[in-house]
């Protein structure tokens, strides 16, 4: 009796931690997503994954998601890529919280810059779909890259 409940408890472990993962892994796909339409100014698909009431944090100030969507719209800021270096992801309850460790290839008021950047993503399950709440971005004083942390 012992070992049947010591396995049912395994097997739910095992599908509570599986079903975890598959969230995580939703998440860190949808982020991903948002980058590509970013750099390619989707704004019909940025426009459904922001939510009504997102938030922005950029180095030159902060904003929702109207002017978000200018801001996109017109190239004030051209996130045209983002080399990915390290995703995390916590989800508690409908919330998710992902942290990426990036290097921002943008054009920013005509000039072409690469910052690195720890960018917080913050993703609320709305109705069954995750939705963008805030996106803000902290720049890094040493810039990454793909083999280490060494200044460059």
């Amino acid at each position: 009796m012992k070992q049947l409940l010591f396995g049912l408890l395994i097997m739910l472990s095992s599908q509570w931690l599986l079903a975890q993962n598959a969230t995580d892994q939703e998440i860190i796909n949808l982020s991903k997503e948002k980058w590509q339409w970013m750099a390619d100014k989707n704004t019909d698909k940025l426009n459904s994954l922001f939510h009504e009431k997102s938030m922005f944090v950029h180095m030159g100030g902060s904003w929702g998601k109207k002017r978000e969507m200018d801001v996109i719209k017109s190239g004030g800021i051209w996130y045209k890529k983002a080399d990915i270096h390290e995703v995390t992801v916590n989800i508690i309850e409908n919330t998710a919280i992902l942290l990426n460790r990036i290097d921002l290839l943008a054009v920013v008021g005509g000039n072409e810059v690469t910052n690195p950047f720890m960018v917080t993503e913050v993703y609320v399950k709305e109705n069954g779909s995750w939705k963008l709440g805030s996106l803000s971005f902290s720049k890094l004083l040493v810039r990454s890259n793909n083999n280490n942390n060494e200044k460059k």
